[in-house]
């Protein structure tokens, strides 16, 4: 057992909190009745997931978590919610056994992948390949991921702009009928 106040302790406290955060998020995202509350903890849950990829030695992946899911998604998803008509008392009723089968799938899930994690022989990495500053990060960027880069940029133009006419659509069609 490692102490806790030791850096590998430390580091420890730190991965399961934002292990928490992550999970936090995820349930607020879930849970909640209002859109832009699960749009918030959608973001904190992206926010987590971004931290457990730094703490895995990829912060060039975490860079671009933060800049393409918490960055664009959830800007997209608030805008779309933000142009599209507030349809108050519509709420669906949901299927009584939805919250014990998810519950009941997520134990059996977290089992097997604890299990999993608890049979396999862990071997720590062999190096790191940067060391995931700024600049090593705008150089990947503009030399090695340009490409990527510019291919995601189209991607999310194009859904801000599918968000947009979908949502103007929905209003006009609304507006026409009444």
């Amino acid at each position: 057992m490692v102490p806790l106040f030791t850096a590998e302790g430390l580091t420890s406290v730190v991965f399961m909190a934002m292990i928490g955060v992550t999970v936090v998020g995820a349930i607020i995202a879930t849970n909640t009745e209002r859109l832009i509350r699960a749009v918030a903890g959608l973001a904190i849950c992206f926010i987590g997931v971004a931290a457990l990829y730094y703490f895995l030695q990829s912060p060039f992946v975490a860079v671009m978590e933060m800049l393409i899911y918490v960055g664009a998604v959830c800007v997209t998803i608030v805008f779309a919610v933000m142009l599209a008509d507030p349809e108050e008392g519509q709420h669906g009723k949901g299927n009584i056994l939805a919250g014990p089968f998810s519950i009941g799938l997520g134990v059996i899930l977290f089992w097997g992948l604890a299990a999993l994690a608890l049979k396999t022989e862990w071997t720590p990495a062999a190096s790191v390949i940067n060391n995931g500053s700024v600049v090593e990060i705008g150089k990947s960027l503009l030399t090695t991921y340009s490409m990527v880069f510019e291919l995601i940029s189209l991607v999310l133009l194009v859904a801000i702009i599918g968000s947009l006419v979908l949502a103007r659509a929905g209003r006009t069609r609304t507006e026409t009928e009444s």
